[in-house]
């Protein structure tokens, strides 16, 4: 089959669209113009407004029940739901918006009633987020800043044993959009006994895919790895803001913290699993000699099916740059394929201790650098913790991040025969501390 002969849409704009034509369908919280935050679902430029939907009689059974679910001001109940009443919704929305759609021209008269234009309308945080954890599954990444720390030793032997992860703050998570105070803390400068208090210096971004769990399990019973696809509700673009010279004075012994937990920007359409079939893949085998995962992350269809190819992009768009109407710069292309881990792995290993996992709760992968410079997800690997500078077409220099540079991550996802898909923007500006 080639892209040609695969369904359209009545939606003009959504046929090529870049990242919500019609096989994505993605999902988010918005609130039109002088109105209240309730779910859609973005179709080329526009949003498919779900309560006028219901309150229309656009959705029967199955998938009725998911799509009031998710025409509400959090997705919260729509992710408890579960894989198979939103495999329903995805269905008649696949049926109402295709170009042969037999209530095309009952939706058309509809017109700005259900379909709003997305430019107008403000995007929200998909979930009430009632838990954090970030993890730590890109490995040339944890080998890049473990030789930055410890050359001698840059990955601990624990990593190729253990999803590493660590629990982050909830309450600092925003939508794609909003400004980033830069942060202040306590940091040790070079050559110094005792630190300092003040602004961090050493700004940075981490590129990092985002994962939203739909079921949850009962505190006390895990999850199985063969099981643990059936709890994701959904990926996103997620950027991990890190202030590295607070995390190098505060990681150890227990890990980030203040460093961390200011801000966390995610983008705000929730992509479904059922869009990423597609651009499925099998996990990439491991190095020679490196252990196979022990057998409660160890499941044959995870390891033949769970990796996910998706193309991930960071820009940067600097104050001077805007000034002179210039486009932001990729600093790195990367891809979810360097994840060492799966997203089955990441939710078997969190829950094999019977801990409680709930609808809406968030993971992050941790930033997924490649093996080349070219691919690092950070400024602290792209430039060697500031000692080869990027250069931008204005002439600045960036080793860290400075007040008014904005970051743009993007993601992509292309196959033969498929037509490419994206996740939207997850963007923020730094403004200067407070």
């Amino acid at each position: 089959m080639t892209t040609d002969s695969l369904p359209t849409s009545w939606v003009e704009s959504a046929n090529g669209h870049p990242d919500f034509p019609l096989q994505n369908l993605p999902l988010g919280i918005f609130s039109p113009p002088g109105d209240t935050p309730r779910g859609g679902v973005a179709i080329g430029d526009y949003i498919f407004d779900l309560k006028v939907a219901c309150d229309t009689g656009l959705f029967h059974g199955s998938a009725g029940e998911a799509a009031r679910a998710a025409s509400g001001e959090t997705l919260n109940a729509f992710f408890a739901l579960g894989s198979t009443p939103r495999r329903a919704l995805r269905k008649r929305l696949l049926e109402l918006l295709a170009s042969d759609s037999p209530d095309h021209k009952r939706l058309e008269h509809l017109g700005a009633a259900l379909l709003k234009p997305q430019l107008a309308c403000r995007m929200h945080l998909p979930a009430r987020i009632g838990d954090y954890t970030d993890f730590y599954v890109g490995i040339h990444h944890a080998q890049n800043i473990g030789k930055l720390f410890r050359p001698d030793n840059p990955l601990l032997p624990n990593y190729k044993y253990v999803p590493i992860g660590y629990h982050g703050r909830a309450s600092t998570i925003v939508a794609s959009g909003t400004d980033v105070i830069r942060p202040n803390g306590q940091t040790l400068p070079p050559g110094q006994q005792v630190p300092t208090f003040g602004p961090s210096a050493k700004m940075d971004l981490e590129l990092e895919l985002g994962i939203w769990i739909g079921k949850g399990n009962d505190q006390g019973r895990s999850i199985p790895i063969g099981e643990a696809a059936f709890h994701v509700a959904g990926f996103c673009l997620l950027n991990d803001w890190s202030a590295r010279d607070i995390q190098a004075w505060e990681y150890q012994p227990l890990g980030p913290f203040l460093s961390k937990s200011f801000a966390t920007t995610v983008s705000p359409w929730v992509v479904t699993p059922e869009a990423l079939e597609p651009f499925r893949k099998p996990q990439p085998p491991r190095a020679e000699g490196d252990p196979q995962p022990l057998p409660y992350l160890l499941d044959v269809e995870d390891q033949d099916n769970g990796a996910l190819d998706i193309e991930l992009e960071v820009l940067l768009l600097t104050e001077r740059m805007h000034e002179q109407h210039l486009p932001p710069q990729r600093i790195a292309l990367s891809n979810t394929l360097n994840m060492y881990w799966t997203v089955a792995q990441m939710i078997a290993h969190h829950s094999v201790n019977g801990c409680r996992l709930q609808p809406g709760d968030l993971f992050g992968s941790g930033t997924l650098s490649g093996e080349q410079r070219e691919a690092a997800g950070s400024l602290m690997e792209l430039t060697g913790n500031g000692q080869q500078p990027i250069i931008l077409p204005t002439g600045e220099e960036r080793r860290f991040l400075e007040d008014g540079d904005e970051i743009i991550l993007r993601a992509r996802c292309k196959g033969d025969g498929q037509v490419s898909i994206g996740f939207g923007e997850c963007r923020g500006k730094i403004l200067p501390a407070r």
